[in-house]
């Protein structure tokens, strides 16, 4: 896990964001979820496969790694659209493909619902899709759990007890402890945030307003969101679904080279 190129951190239009650049070539913006960073690519750096023929840009979200939080302690998709819209413009990206996994399938839903001209493609990967249209109890349980949790046993405690649930039964050690060094890297603030977001919005009412090119991916044996959500959120929206064989949700992770090869095909046959 040693080609992980440096944190970067600048003022993108107001907002102040880091993440994590390397390649050249066709852009590619890949959105962590809620309990990752930009870190969590590891294997999408390392690939020069990949790299050669792609510029990656893995983001901070904000209230993660050297991102500022936002103003607003209850956010919807919307508000980390604006950020990521920041972070396009001030990197100069030409219509990137933009890859979100979990919550950030939804951010990235989002940004392409607001710019439906400003990105090449999008990929949901083992995507969150937000409880908006949940009872109000439920929404409430979904951010109350992890409300307790991040207050109880904090980033360290946290990562201790569900680092492993990322992952396919087995994993390798050392995804395990990636995940769970990430986990502890989180800042309460911005994971809260980021857990209200999920409670409170819905992935539909963006992707109703986007009609480009679209992927909808997941692990095979994801615990967080299994294959079939995935799979009805890519009937509904008419799409290919395309499942990465014996992996977990953090499918990147577990199936890299899957992954990898999935994400060369879809800018392949995507029109400049």
């Amino acid at each position: 896990m040693n080609s992980l190129p440096e944190r970067q951190q600048g003022d993108c239009g107001g907002f102040r964001l880091s993440w994590r650049e390397a390649g050249h070539g066709r852009a590619v913006v890949l959105l962590h979820g809620i309990s990752s960073g930009s870190a969590s690519w590891v294997k999408q750096f390392s690939d020069g496969a990949l790299t050669d023929g792609h510029r990656l840009i893995a983001w901070d979200a904000p209230g993660y790694g050297g991102s500022a939080v936002l103003s607003q302690t209850e956010p919807d998709a919307a508000a980390y659209a604006q950020a990521l819209a920041a972070l396009i413009g001030e990197l100069e990206l030409q219509r990137p493909l933009i890859v979100g996994h979990s919550l950030g399938a939804l951010i990235a839903s989002a940004y392409a619902a607001a710019n439906p001209e400003g990105l090449r493609g999008l990929v949901l990967a083992d995507p969150a899709q937000g409880y908006a249209t949940a009872t109000a109890e439920k929404r409430q349980q979904v951010y109350g759990q992890r409300k307790q949790i991040i207050e109880t046993l904090g980033p360290q405690g946290y990562g201790e007890q569900r680092a492993a649930a990322l992952l396919r039964e087995g994993a390798d050690p050392q995804d395990i402890a990636w995940v769970r060094c990430g986990m502890q890297q989180l800042n309460p603030a911005g994971f809260l945030s980021a857990a209200w977001m999920l409670a409170n919005d819905d992935i539909k009412q963006y992707l109703s307003r986007y009609q480009g090119p679209l992927q909808v991916w997941c692990g095979s044996v994801d615990r967080i969101t299994p294959p079939q959500g995935a799979q009805t959120l890519a009937q509904q929206q008419d799409v290919a679904m395309r499942l990465i064989d014996n992996a977990g949700h953090a499918s990147y992770l577990d199936a890299p080279a899957v992954f990898n090869r999935y994400l060369q095909d879809f800018t392949g046959a995507i029109q400049p």
